[in-house]
């Protein structure tokens, strides 16, 4: 395989693999793939994972491909119809845990407890065996009740000690007397949950997801031969890396993968930057799996001014603001309060880490300093070379605030000159701690404007210029041009069109602030801020009905509202929570959203929904196609390619119905674009360029337009626009001067010369994608939908030419 066959990835498409969708699933879908136009099948993890598991990230050992999902065998057969039809196979491996869930599926964690420090795989998991883990150097597993109560333990014919569901090994030679005193003699010891101790690092809070030390050189094998292996046997073309943030070192991990796979396959990693943050430069790596680039296109289309009123209905409803200066607070007292809460294990052990080397560092003062720095930390980890700057002047503007702590901030940033413990263990927590406050919480207790409440997003400031939207993707056509571009994941809290919806609550905040009022005055949540936080939801999901505003809502997706509703709240963690479950709050808000899900308070929100949904569907297709043209590797979420109503997972592993007609106006715009991207991959490349187009007229700042170019000669144009609730009046006199030469649209097959209106551009569909012509090359199809299928067989004959996609 040569770099000239990688480069060229058309389109990735997300498959979740489940034990009801599994590889011979996926090979029934190929012929739907290839009539888009993808040219990678992305595939979610397919190792054997814990019974039952619906995602595969809590993968168990021995590594391999997961019987489940139809063995190796089952992939051999999926790599070979793939081929067949021009495409490859991207795979999402897992390095920073494992499942332990059921403990006795996990050999490697099984052994490690039933042998404790000598078990052979001992060092494999990232285990806190000093004296000073609050066991006594035993390993805390957090499961018991909270009354510490061990009663119920029993020891069954096998020896295995049972607490309830729970099954733990037992060492040997430990048999004898009763349950509580053969839990003794363990090298483990059963906690109460919520005790605050936990003998190994996790994946964020969560106890069923035991860390790995991918450091180790040991470790590293035992869980990527099989990867290597799968290479070998030229099955799979690339790979997504999950969460390396969580790692030790993940520099120097990502230098090892690439070392193994060699310099030809395809490598994501799915990072998350902040809005102000650049990729580590030197990472051997394609680029992230697009969270960042999902961020800026939610960005360019929320409109600034709504938001500055949307700060004002939210502080008028919920009695709390959500403005920046708001979030930017509360974002430092959920990272305390989480590291406080959630990770105080971790914490004790990156404290022991820094004050290891300097015995007289004062052990509080450090825990403070620590505590205050990762709270202001900005971005989920800085160790990274280009990033430690950042850490620096953090540090720097905590002493000076807070001088009580200066001398410990200096052992702070001494202790983490150098890689090692400290440094490590520094970057692992912050990274957790800001994922589990900020994800994970503080976005389910604020909603100024939910649609700006995602993964990678920055909703202090959920906006952004038309010039730096450009600026952005000029740095990233000459910087990470093969990276992914994201528009919904399987860790998104909303679907694309949901979110694409959600935003234009920013074009109408009037009509919306009216909705609002005559909701609450007639049918009042049982909590403002939830009440407020679930409306937006709903809008985003509500049904489009025929005629507008007779929509109504199923039983099934009222379900569906009752379990997002938990879920948010529970994490929200105001009233009720996982762990302590408020019944009577969360009958409340079932019952709630019954009233405003039925008669009168239904109607009203049809009739809303119905005003909107003409721009709705209009930026929904306009973010679709930026996402497919602008610099990076589209990715297609399963589904994604018709509406999609998708809240948080689970919600959007949903079965997808691929009967459905590709005569549908996402699924042209996705047929079109690939279609392009296919016939003119010069424009795509490493090497492709980018130029912002700028319209004239009172529309100007409406229109989105941008160039692919090669060799400074652009050859493809992308023209659109956003704020549409309000731009009717003013489209035809706004003026697009397009580049010198002859242009065809290859959804309306319509040509241009010279200067043309965003009107007359916009209107048989609203995205215009334009093609440079060649001399005579005038006339084609007649209409959108030969046109699109003369493009679409293009990518036939393309995926065709290749032996198997990217490879």
């Amino acid at each position: 395989m040569t770099t000239s066959d990688r480069q060229r990835p058309i389109a990735t498409y997300r498959v979740q693999l489940t034990p009801d969708f599994d590889f011979a699933a996926t090979i029934g879908i190929l012929d739907h793939l290839v009539a888009l136009g993808i040219s990678h099948i992305y595939l979610s993890p397919i190792g054997t994972a814990m019974p039952g598991s619906t995602h595969g990230y809590d993968w168990v050992p021995p590594p391999q491909v997961s019987a489940t999902l139809g063995g190796l065998e089952g992939l051999r057969a999926l790599r070979i119809a793939a081929s067949e039809h021009g495409l490859g196979i991207i795979i999402d491996i897992v390095p920073n845990h494992t499942g332990v869930a059921e403990v006795m599926r996990n050999p490697w964690f099984a052994d490690l407890l039933r042998r404790g420090s000598g078990s052979r795989y001992a060092s494999y998991f990232d285990v806190d065996f000093s004296s000073e883990n609050g066991c006594d150097g035993k390993i805390a597993i957090p499961v018991v009740a909270s009354d510490g109560d061990l009663s119920p333990l029993t020891v069954d014919s096998h020896g295995v000690l049972r607490y309830y569901d729970h099954e733990f090994p037992t060492a040997p030679g430990t048999l004898g007397g009763s349950a509580q005193d053969v839990h003794a003699r363990q090298h483990y010891r059963l906690v109460p949950w919520d005790s605050g101790l936990i003998g190994y690092r996790r994946f964020f809070t969560v106890n069923e997801l035991a860390g790995l030390r991918q450091e180790d050189h040991e470790v590293y094998r035992a869980t990527h031969t099989w990867i290597n292996e799968l290479f070998d046997a030229e099955l799979i073309d690339g790979l997504r890396v999950d969460h390396p943030d969580g790692l030790w070192q993940p520099m120097a991990y990502l230098d090892e993968l690439r070392s193994d796979i060699g310099p030809d396959s395809l490598l994501y990693i799915e990072k998350i930057l902040a809005a102000d943050e650049q990729l580590e430069p030197t990472l051997p790596v394609e680029g992230t799996t697009g969270y960042d680039q999902m961020r800026i296109i939610d960005a360019v289309f929320t409109a600034p001014s709504g938001v500055v009123e949307l700060d004002e209905i939210h502080l008028r409803v919920t009695g709390v603001p959500g403005d920046s200066h708001w979030l930017h607070t509360q974002e430092r007292e959920r990272k305390l309060q989480t590291l406080h809460d959630k990770f105080g294990s971790e914490h004790r052990r990156l404290v022991r880490a820094i004050t290891h080397s300097d015995p007289d560092a004062d052990s509080d003062a450090v825990a403070e300093a620590t505590a205050e720095l990762i709270a202001a930390l900005p971005v989920y980890r800085a160790d990274y070379p280009s990033l430690r700057p950042l850490l620096i002047t953090t540090a720097t503007e905590i002493a000076a605030r807070r001088a009580d702590l200066a001398a410990a901030i200096d052992t702070v940033i001494s202790a983490t000159t150098h890689d090692g413990a400290a440094s490590s263990r520094l970057a692992q927590t912050g990274g957790a701690v800001t994922a589990k406050s900020i994800e994970d919480s503080l976005f389910y207790r604020t909603a100024r404007l939910v649609s700006s409440l995602e993964v990678g997003s920055d909703p202090a400031d959920p906006t952004m210029s038309l010039q730096n939207f450009h600026n952005h993707n000029a740095i990233r056509a000459a910087q990470w041009p093969l990276a992914m571009t994201a528009t919904s994941t399987h860790d998104t809290k909303r679907g694309e069109d949901v979110r694409a919806r959600i935003a234009l609550l920013a074009q109408v905040p009037e009509r919306w602030s009216l909705l609002v009022d005559e909701l609450w005055s007639n049918w009042p949540p049982p909590d403002d801020l939830t009440g407020y936080f679930l409306l937006q939801n709903i809008i985003g999901v509500w049904p489009i009905g025929d005629p507008p505003g007779s929509a109504t809502v199923s039983d099934e997706l009222r379900q569906r509202l009752y379990d997002y509703a938990r879920k948010a709240t529970r994490e929200a963690e105001l009233h009720t929570s996982w762990t302590d479950v408020n019944e009577e709050f969360e009958g409340q808000i079932e019952a709630w959203i019954d009233e405003i899900t039925k008669g009168a308070a239904a109607e009203l929100i049809s009739r809303f929904v119905s005003r909107i949904a003409s721009a709705w569907e209009q930026e929904a297709l306009a973010r679709k196609a930026i996402a497919l043209l602008c610099p990076g590797v589209p990715d297609i979420y399963q589904g994604t390619e018709w509406w999609d109503d998708s809240l948080v997972d689970p919600d959007n592993r949903r079965p997808v119905d691929y009967d459905r007609s590709l005569d549908h106006p996402k699924a042209r715009v996705v047929r079109a674009a690939l279609a392009v991207r296919a016939a003119r991959p010069a424009a795509f490349d490493r090497d492709s360029g980018y130029l912002p187009l700028y319209a004239d007229g009172p529309g100007a700042d409406h229109a989105i337009a941008f160039g692919r170019v090669v060799d400074e000669v652009p050859e493809v144009i992308v023209v659109t626009a956003r704020f549409t609730h309000s731009l009717i009046d003013d489209a035809a006199l706004t003026f697009l001067d397009l580049p010198s030469g002859t242009w065809r649209d290859v959804l309306s097959d319509k040509v241009y010369r010279g200067v043309a209106d965003l009107g007359e551009l916009r209107a048989a569909n609203p995205v215009a994608i334009l093609v440079r012509a060649g001399d005579g090359d005038t006339s084609v199809a007649t209409g959108a939908a030969s046109a699109t299928g003369a493009d679409v067989a293009a990518v036939g004959s393309a995926a065709g030419s290749r032996s198997r996609g990217g490879g």
